[in-house]
């Protein structure tokens, strides 16, 4: 080791300097997971901005609950299960105010098109994917394919059994592939 230079934190220190307070260990705690949570956040709602939040939202939680955090269960799947769970709000609340704007609102314009204001504006392909399903599905497969997570790991963020989380994961896979298959006629059936 260098010599005026500290050792990484571990999680159990992370975790008990920021009990205890320290704005180094909460600044060690977003630095270490920060980016695993806007990806898992990004993955849900699908657009940066909305992520940025969650993912604020998240960490708030984290430090105002840490104290009932239970240190015989896994950290990292006890702060996916917030920033799922923030995502679905998140997901919930823009649901409100479209449903809301739409009702306070009528454009005959944007009805005819089917409600999407930019038909025109495509979104990428991955994003456009993502969207077909399910915000438990494309949870499930986030953490699958970015994460490694188990399918017991996923049921814990899920809050359902091991079982349900492997449907979860099929199907956004087949979802996936059929999209893929059909409307982009990107994969070739053999």
């Amino acid at each position: 080791m260098e010599k005026g230079k500290k050792p990484a934190l571990d999680e159990k220190e992370i975790i008990d300097g920021c009990l205890r307070g320290s704005s180094v260990s909460s600044r060690a705690m977003v630095d270490a997971y920060g980016n695993l949570v806007m990806a898992v956040a990004l993955n849900v709602v699908g657009n940066r901005q909305d992520a940025e939040d969650v993912c604020q939202e998240t960490f708030l939680q984290v430090f105002r609950h840490l104290a009932r955090y239970d240190p015989s269960r896994s950290f990292k799947t006890w702060l996916l299960t917030i920033v799922y769970r923030r995502s679905l709000d998140m997901i919930r609340k823009k649901r409100r105010f479209s449903e809301f704007s739409a009702r306070a609102r009528f454009e005959p314009a944007v009805a005819e098109r089917g409600g999407n204001p930019h038909p025109a504006d495509p979104e990428p392909l991955p994003s456009a994917l993502l969207t077909k399903l399910s915000p438990r599905e494309r949870t499930a497969l986030c953490l699958w394919a970015n994460e490694g997570c188990t399918a017991r790991d996923i049921s814990v963020v899920l809050a359902c059994s091991a079982s349900t989380a492997r449907v979860y994961l099929f199907n956004a896979r087949r979802k996936i592939k059929a999209l893929l298959e059909n409307d982009h006629g990107l994969l070739q059936n053999s």
